[in-house]
Formats: structure tokens, sequence, C-alpha cells
């Protein structure tokens, strides 16, 4: 009650209130569905409902991870989200830096609201594209290859072709985005270092290598941190539009093997038995992360 009064005292009271909706949000939709965990532990029936389901200990957990095709998953999902740190990430870093040094405003402008746009389209209708454009039958890059006395090939239904284009697809949708925070962080680089790097004789290059990329290791890190727990969450949205029978052996992630196996296959224990085991792991590997990242250059996200 004295600290409620202080702040009442302070003028910011209302302003906390401000923060209350968004609290109750978090509570009703993260919070409370967690007591639906218990099913995890359960041989959950829609008859007996959460609470009337019967205990069976640690059975779920055995069934999937004996389970060949989940491992398969997981071996997809670490691969795939790997191919997207490598590729990716490096590459958003820059496009930013090379975005930074056009001196021409109105196309610096222009390329930035140009690279942006794909992050606003739907992977349904990305895919949809992709799907008309390399399609066997009448697709750009087929009758490309025709032209040239090369067979058709089934891009989009050919396993060989499955992670380039996941890579290529994502790149081309959220690099111009991701590229905010960079040049935010750039934009708040003290001018003064560069015009003494100009004075001391250093080119743009030097100025990029010596100024430009060292202020950005802070927030380098942070999206680093922020990116590693997502390693076993690939993105259910790209990779569900591109998923068919002949390329389901390296396109099927753990997120749309709780989809088939929840939904299509009403395993609701053993699926909610997998998102907890991955949301464990995925608590560890921020902690991991952050931890390594503080030892190493000082910067962590708490």
């Amino acid at each position: 009650m004295t600290s409620l009064y202080a702040i009442a005292r302070k003028g910011v009271l209302p302003l906390y209130a401000f923060v209350l909706p968004g609290i109750a949000l978090i509570v009703l939709f993260n919070y409370i569905p967690m007591l639906g965990l218990q099913i995890a532990f359960k041989d959950y029936s829609f008859r007996d409902g959460i609470w009337g389901s019967s205990w069976i200990g640690w059975q779920n957990f055995e069934e999937f991870a004996a389970s060949t095709d989940f491992w398969r998953a997981t071996g997809n999902t670490l691969l795939l989200t790997l191919l997207r740190l490598l590729f990716v990430f490096p590459t958003t870093i820059l496009v930013a830096l090379l975005i930074n040094e056009v001196r021409a405003m109105r196309f610096k402008r222009f390329v930035q609201s140009f690279s942006y746009l794909p992050h606003f389209i739907s992977w349904i209708v990305v895919i949809g594209f992709l799907d008309a454009f390399l399609s066997i039958d009448g697709g750009g890059a087929n009758s490309l290859l025709r032209t040239f006395g090369i067979e058709p090939i089934a891009f989009m239904g050919s396993e060989g072709w499955f992670r380039p284009i996941f890579v290529l697809s994502s790149m081309w949708k959220e690099i111009g985005w991701g590229t905010i925070l960079y040049l935010a962080a750039i934009a708040g680089i003290n001018p003064v270092l560069y015009e003494a790097a100009v004075m001391d004789g250093a080119g743009r290059f030097a100025q990029m290598r010596y100024i430009t990329l060292p202020s950005l290791v802070p927030i380098i890190s942070i999206v680093l941190i922020l990116t590693v727990p997502s390693l076993l969450s690939v993105g259910i949205d790209q990779i569900y539009a591109m998923i068919n029978p002949a390329n389901i052996g390296v396109a099927e992630v753990i997120d749309t093997y709780v989809l088939r196996m929840g939904i299509g296959q009403a395993q609701y224990s053993q699926t909610t038995a997998i998102g907890l085991v991955m949301s464990v792991i995925a608590t560890i590997l921020l902690l991991l992360s952050n931890a390594i990242s503080k030892r190493i250059g000082g910067e962590g996200i708490w």
C-alpha cells in the first residue's frame, strides 16, 4: 500500500493504468491457458475434459520420443533454422550497411521502402506466386529452361530444391524488414566519430569496418540472443504453404508435425507434451545465449 501511495503521489499512476489492459491480455491468453499443460501427463479425451482425464505420467513423452517421424521433423527444423541463421541473418546486416552508404536520400528512401514491402505480403500469396513461377507447366522458370534445351524441373515437388527455395524466399521477404533495427542503431552513432575518421584519412569502407560495424555489435548480440530460442520453430506459415507429399521428407518440421498429429490425428496429449518440451528447451537456449553473450561481449537482454 505504501508503494501504491508513493506512485500516486508522483502522478504516474495514470501511466501505470495504460499497461493494465496489456497485462490483462497476457494473463488471459498466456498464463491461464498454461493450466491446460497438465494434459501432457494425461490420457486426454473430450468426454472427460482436462480435469477429468486420467493421469498416465510420462507415457506421452515416451511415445513421441520413440517416433522416427518426430526426430525427422526435429532434424529438419534445426537444419532449416541454421540455414536461415547462416544466410538471412548476416545478409540483413550487410544490406543495412549498404543502405546506410547510399548518399542520395531519395534513392535511399526508395530502396528502404521497396525492401520493406515484401514483409507485408502473406506467405500464402508469396508461395502462390512461387508455385506459379516454378510450375512445370507454364511456369516462367521452366519455360526459360526449355529455351536452353534443359528438361523442366519440379522445383516445388523436389526435396533437393526445397531448402534453397526456403532460404531464398525467406531472404527476399524478410531481409528489408530486418534492417530496421540496424538502420536505427546506425542513425544513433555519433557523427563525430566519422568526422575524426575522415580527418585521419579513413575511406568509406574503413569507416564501415571500424566505426559502423563495431557500433552495431550490441544490437546484433540482442537480436542473436532472441533468435537462438527460435531454433526449434522455423515458422509454420511459410513451411505449411510449401509442404507437399513429394517433399515432406525434408519439409516437415516440428510445427507441422504437431499440427498433423494434434489436429489431423487428435493426439492432443502427445502434441501438448511436445510443445512443453520445446518450450523448456527454448527457455534454456535463451538463458544460455544471454549468459554467453554477456560473458563474451558484455551485452545481454538483462
